[in-house]
């Protein structure tokens, strides 16, 4: 148990939890779902978006995918709705709703 983070969970006891500043096995975001951190949703809006992309590299959460060089819908599951994509879009195309997942 104490060198597999993926079999920790609610129902695991304190005595088999990895001691602290140990690290026992290497994770990323994909394993851990860290847009149910976020209070503010950025919304797409496709018709206004002029596919310049100025968005996608000032995302620190890398949650603007970008398919055949057009950019596509966020990712919800990691992004923490900081706005920093809002506030680079220039043409309105994204918005950011207060409190919507």
């Amino acid at each position: 148990m104490r060198t597999d983070i993926s079999k920790l969970h609610g129902s695991v006891s304190w005595k088999d939890i990895t001691d602290g500043q140990y690290i026992c096995n290497p994770g990323c975001s994909v394993d851990f779902l860290t847009g149910e951190w976020r209070v503010d949703t950025p919304q797409f809006i496709v018709e206004k978006c002029k596919q310049c992309l100025l968005c996608v590299p000032v995302c620190p959460d890398s949650c603007i995918a970008v398919v055949d060089g057009k950019r596509t819908d966020f990712d919800l599951d990691h992004c923490k709705g900081c706005g920093i994509c809002a506030e680079a879009c220039k043409f309105e195309a994204i918005i950011m709703k207060k409190g919507e997942k």
